[in-house]
């Protein structure tokens, strides 16, 4: 079992910086792939970024890519996302997710991850 806590968010101008943290706990935290996912008001939740067990391989959706980079800390049981150059659209609650998944197609879906975050709340304004 894994649960996961993530921290970070609020209200930032278009154009600024917020970094996301997702706590886990769990002795097995460092087996699992990561990622982060999205969902606005009346959107389906969209994959943002992931990032393999070791930290080795790392994907990004084409909309954040260059301005996202996740990361993680397997000592902590943390992952993180800093998040750069903030847009207006990059408004949603950011979920954390936890799974077993290396297929490069697959990372980027919700289906291989059994544990999820809360979610928090990024605002971006114009």
């Amino acid at each position: 079992q894994v649960q996961l806590v993530e921290s970070g968010g609020g209200l930032v101008q278009a154009g600024g910086s917020l970094r996301l943290s997702c706590a886990g706990s769990g002795r097995t935290f460092n087996r699992f792939t990561m990622a982060w996912f999205r969902q606005a008001p009346e959107k389906e939740r969209e994959f943002v970024a992931a990032i393999t067990w070791s930290g080795a391989n790392t994907y990004y959706a084409s909309s954040v890519k260059g301005r996202f980079t996740v990361s993680r800390d397997n000592a902590k049981n943390t992952v993180y996302v800093q998040m750069n150059s903030l847009k207006p659209e990059d408004t949603a609650v950011y979920y954390c997710a936890a799974g077993r998944v290396w297929d490069t197609v697959l990372v980027s879906t919700r289906s291989p991850y059994d544990y999820w975050g809360q979610g928090t709340q990024v605002t971006v304004s114009s």
